[in-house]
């Protein structure tokens, strides 16, 4: 919410109070002078009667009773005086009104800037908390790529180790048949070279 929809929303409720009555304000007996610049007030209650002063606008009075037009009121001085019942109205003036509805409106203001304040620093702590929780998935993507190229490496290395074992394995086996034809082929040349060697005679031992 920003500071310009709080002005407007302040100002909103300001208007809708101002259309309605301040009940809590006003007892049975206590009227306003309307909102006039004055009003003139008499000894009696017709217009026969001198006109004695004037009330100001907005000034509280109390009722004390009507005849015909009039309605003798009381003000704050405790003064009696006759003034025309419709200059009269049972709801307190703007003057009465605004300065309170002034302060209701100051201390929406001032609550509503609470409320941003408020939702700034959750909306902040969010946004941290967020980049936080980003720049771990991002850390631990990397990591994941990282084990992911080591598992690649050392598949790589297993099949060059496996490759060099078959080669030695088959080396090993050539050798072998190697070493056995060699041997077989020696024995075979020397069972056919033996016979064909001359015999040496015995001497015979004579003893006469």
């Amino acid at each position: 919410m920003t500071r310009h929809d709080i002005t407007r929303l302040s100002l909103g409720l300001a208007l809708g109070f101002l259309a309605l009555p301040l009940q809590a304000q006003q007892n049975d007996a206590t009227h306003w002078v309307s909102d006039s610049l004055t009003t003139y007030v008499r000894s009696g209650p017709t217009d026969g009667y001198r006109i004695i002063g004037t009330l100001t606008a907005g000034e509280p009075v109390t009722q004390l009773e009507t005849s015909g037009n009039y309605t003798r009121v009381q003000n704050a001085d405790g003064n009696s005086v006759w003034i025309l019942t419709s200059e009269l109205q049972e709801t307190p003036s703007a003057q009465v009104r605004v300065p309170a509805l002034e302060q209701q409106v100051a201390e929406l203001s001032a609550e509503l800037d609470g409320i941003n304040e408020e939702w700034e620093s959750r909306t902040a702590s969010q946004r941290e908390a967020l980049e936080t929780r980003e720049a771990r998935i991002a850390d631990l993507e990397a990591r994941n790529e990282a084990l992911d190229a080591e598992t690649e490496q050392s598949r790589q290395t297993i099949r060059q180790l496996q490759a060099r074992l078959d080669t030695q394995e088959e080396d090993l086996l050539m050798r072998y048949f190697m070493y056995g034809g060699g041997v077989a082929g020696a024995g075979l040349l020397v069972g056919l070279i033996v016979p064909h060697l001359p015999r040496r005679k015995r001497k015979r031992d004579r003893w006469f």
